[in-house]
């Protein structure tokens, strides 16, 4: 990243596939990584980045991050949904928010008075229509959908329309509670399915798809700057 923004991304299966790369070539100004993981170990990669000359974070449940953190178990909270709630917090400046990662899970997160207040989680649009699939004798397997109905007229547009919508007024339910309490509040749309979404709920929404690369780039300088 530079100046808060993303450069360019890159997908490896491995750290084998990283180091024989040409990553290193092509970013030769690279100085500082952070590695993070919601299940996977961090520790191969983390020394593969070192034995670059890198300064190397590893972030887990213990980091220090700019913001702070009410959450009753924070070991169990995942370093995504923690880097979101930093870059989120990030990009509102002195006003709450409320982040919604549109991922396998979505999760719903409120950021308020500079403080990670917590969130819920619920199964993403994937896992709804596999459930309907495998959970059912008859049912057939269905995809997201741009288009929008307030009924199906047939048993696939029911589903589609079933989850989709489904899961908009969800949100708008989040919405319209916490903005009974906060008319300022800012709310963040992320994630892979986030697309699906900004144009079905009718409130201002701030896209940011690459929020948790943004937030873990905070969280790294924050920790650099320490040390």
């Amino acid at each position: 990243m530079q100046d808060g923004q993303v450069l360019a991304m890159e997908r490896y299966g491995s750290a084998q596939e990283l180091d024989s790369s040409l990553l290193f070539d092509r970013y030769g100004e690279i100085s500082k990584a952070i590695v993070a993981s919601t299940g996977v170990p961090t520790s191969e990669i983390a020394q593969l980045l070192r034995q670059k000359g890198l300064y190397v974070l590893e972030m887990t449940s213990q980091t220090p991050v700019p913001i702070g953190n009410d959450y009753l178990s924070p070991e169990s909270l995942g370093v995504d949904r923690l880097a979101a709630a930093v870059g989120a917090a990030d990009i509102a400046g002195d006003r709450d928010c409320l982040v919604v990662d549109f991922g396998t899970a979505i999760t719903i997160d409120l950021v308020q008075g500079g403080v990670y207040k917590g969130g819920n989680i619920s199964p993403g649009v994937e896992l709804r229509f596999k459930a309907l699939h495998d959970y059912t004798a008859r049912l057939p397997k269905c995809e997201a959908t741009d288009e929008v109905l307030d009924f199906g007229g047939n048993t696939v547009q029911a589903i589609e329309q079933g989850v989709m919508q489904g899961i908009a007024h969800e949100i708008e339910g989040y919405i319209l509670k916490i903005y009974a309490d906060n008319v300022n509040l800012l709310i963040i749309f992320t994630g892979g399915d986030a697309k699906y979404f900004v144009k079905r709920i009718k409130n201002t929404i701030f896209a940011k798809y690459d929020l948790v690369v943004c937030g873990l780039n905070r969280i790294l300088e924050y920790n650099a700057k320490t040390e």
